[in-house]
């Protein structure tokens, strides 16, 4: 009788198992699209949820789409025409696109997508090429105060957060956001190759995006933009004497026309991911900060950031 109960046991769990693993599993399929070529930041954080949602079961497979160009505002488009009331389908965003649709005045926004939830936020790194003339911040600034029209510098769309971190740098100096040689790229990858290529003179984005160049001596880091060191030894423009702190939110955005249970099915999907111990290990490894939010305070979060960021790229002449 012993026996039998401990094999009836084995075969009852054994028969929970797969119920077991469906109950867990959020979805069996999501799209995910990344308004950026791929090698960038979006890019980068929307792969890191796949590894980590598949490692642990929460989603069977995906699907993703990058469509590049003007900080997000030539593949926004796409994603509210082609997935409109799609509750498995997610799209990676951030502040760099709250300032491209100010700068390029398009009529299609976040306001046109569903916000699901704040992930991550990260400080952005001055670079130049390993073999540059500047030797450390003070040469580069010496040299973008004479003339910024000869000192070019490549990084994401423009008015995103890597022009905006240029044009207050400027400002700072005296100079005017309008006088920057800013070269816009359509993702981390293109720029990354730009600097290395000696395309362009320095380099600005995400640290994350630069951090391999950096550690191989490829490139060399002049300063970070947040209010604390992000890597060792490179000091942060507000250490440097220039009052400037500024990071890059991403996150997630469901269609446009879901209903509240698939948006409520979408949050808690993100929930769970990151409550997972792969996720906190992911974001240290990616040198990521944790910036989770979801509901109606990542609606006001979003609301305050689009206020600030027009305040910001006015000050300083991008938009008018």
């Amino acid at each position: 009788m012993t026996q039998r109960r401990t094999l009836l046991a084995a075969g009852a769990a054994l028969g929970l198992a797969p119920r077991l693993a469906a109950a867990q599993q959020r979805f069996a399929s999501m799209y995910v699209f990344i308004p950026a070529g791929p090698g960038g930041g979006w890019d980068g954080l929307g792969r890191a949820m796949e590894q980590v949602a598949r490692g642990a079961g929460l989603v069977g497979s995906f699907q993703f789409e990058n469509v590049g160009g003007a900080g997000g505002t030539v593949g926004l488009p796409r994603f509210v025409a082609q997935r409109r009331g799609r509750g498995d389908a997610l799209m990676v965003g951030g502040a760099v696109m709250v300032g491209a649709v100010l700068t390029n005045r398009t009529p299609v926004g976040l306001k046109d997508v569903t916000p699901v939830a704040r992930m991550t936020t990260e400080a952005g790194v001055i670079v130049v090429p390993a073999n540059s003339e500047f030797q450390n911040l003070q040469g580069f600034l010496d040299a973008l105060k004479a003339n910024p029209g000869a000192v070019s510098v490549g990084g994401g769309s423009a008015g995103g957060i890597d022009h905006i971190t240029l044009g207050l740098m400027l400002k700072a100096l005296g100079r005017q956001a309008r006088e920057a040689s800013y070269v816009a790229f359509a993702g981390g990858g293109p720029a990354q190759a730009a600097i290395l290529g000696a395309q362009v003179k320095a380099g600005i984005s995400g640290v994350s995006e630069f951090a391999e160049q950096i550690r191989a001596g490829r490139m060399r880091a002049l300063a970070t933009t947040g209010d604390t060191r992000s890597l060792d030894g490179v000091p942060t423009l507000k250490e440097s004497g220039m009052d400037i702190v500024i990071g890059n939110w991403r996150g997630l955005f469901g269609a446009p026309g879901i209903s509240a249970a698939q948006r409520q099915a979408l949050t808690d999907f993100v929930t769970a991911l990151h409550a997972l111990p792969a996720w906190r290990d992911l974001l240290n490894t990616r040198g990521w900060d944790d910036a989770f939010l979801t509901g109606q305070p990542f609606e006001e979060f979003l609301a305050r950031d689009q206020r600030e960021t027009e305040a910001v790229l006015r000050d300083i002449g991008l938009v008018t």
